[in-house]
């Protein structure tokens, strides 16, 4: 029979997160040792080792692997069950966590901040990746909500949108096509793109078109932030075609220009996502609630 300690558990799930004891302790509050020695007693208890070093870095061995997909969901379960006693107690708080993909941080602070205004004693942990990492934090049941633009086929996803993510194409204002007062969609098989990476949303979106149209995009680098491709696009290296809310600051001091493509701008939306059965905290419940009428205003 397995004997072990919650306090062991959690220990083994921040070492296991970050594959490094130093940011483990951290977390903790604990020195390194203590973590260490708690990660010894475990393994003493489960009868096999959990972690290999190979140099300085450390790596989850099968067991290691096995005990982190239980420990993640012991985890989730604990921290529902008192989301769940807090309510009951009547105590008006509770913790969020939130993954974003990137393009969507560029407006999720200022609805938090109005969350938070309204919300004042819900802790709120936001987490900002690309769209994979999203997802996989979905698979994981390791977030209560994300934000992204088209939700997975082939999750078991519930998906509600709750604001419109206008895609449009841009351009350095010295070039062009930025001067003209209308493109034909035919006229950007002679351009040079600059594109996000292959699985992003937004290129998926652009290949979508193109394909549409039966063309082929020239895209002559690929790129995983929105703040690399307007800066390429600001230095005239080519066109991009980016979400109108990751480019508003650089419209209003006019380093950037949106060409007037025909079929543009290419219409989206922004999703709020969590798993179907995953119960959700009344702070998820009411963020979500939040999005579903507030975002649009």
């Amino acid at each position: 029979m397995l004997n072990f300690t919650l306090r062991q558990l959690q220990v083994f799930e921040k070492v296991a997160s970050h594959l490094n004891y130093s940011r483990a302790a951290e977390e903790l509050y604990l020195s390194q040792p203590a973590v260490s020695m708690q990660i010894k007693q475990l393994e003493g208890n489960i009868g096999l080792p959990l972690f290999e070093q190979m140099g300085k870095k450390i790596f989850l061995t099968e067991a290691g692997r096995e005990l982190f997909h239980y420990s993640r969901n012991i985890a989730q379960q604990l921290a529902e069950m008192e989301s769940v006693f807090d309510e009951m107690k009547g105590l008006g708080r509770g913790k969020l966590t939130l993954s974003v993909v990137n393009t969507a941080n560029y407006f999720t602070p200022r609805l938090l901040a109005e969350f938070c205004r309204r919300h004042p004693n819900i802790n709120v942990i936001l987490q900002v990746a690309n769209r994979d990492a999203v997802l996989k934090q979905l698979a994981d049941n390791s977030t209560d909500l994300a934000i992204m633009g088209q939700p997975p086929d082939g999750l078991d996803i519930s998906a509600e949108p709750f604001m419109d993510n206008p895609l449009v194409v841009i351009a350095a204002p010295g070039h062009p096509l930025a001067r003209l007062k209308r493109v034909k969609f035919a006229q950007l098989a002679q351009e040079t793109f600059l594109s996000r990476e292959q699985g992003s949303g937004t290129r998926s979106a652009m290949e979508r078109i193109f394909a549409e149209h039966h063309i082929q995009p020239r895209i002559s680098m690929e790129m995983e932030t929105n703040e690399a491709i307007k800066q390429a696009v600001q230095a005239g290296m080519g066109l991009g075609i980016l979400s109108l809310h990751s480019i508003e600051l650089e419209l209003e001091t006019k380093r950037l220009a949106i060409v007037n493509v025909e079929n543009f701008p290419l219409m989206r939306h922004w999703f709020v996502a969590h798993r179907s059965n995953k119960r959700l905290s009344s702070a998820a419940l009411a963020f979500k609630a939040f999005l579903l009428t507030n975002a649009d205003t």
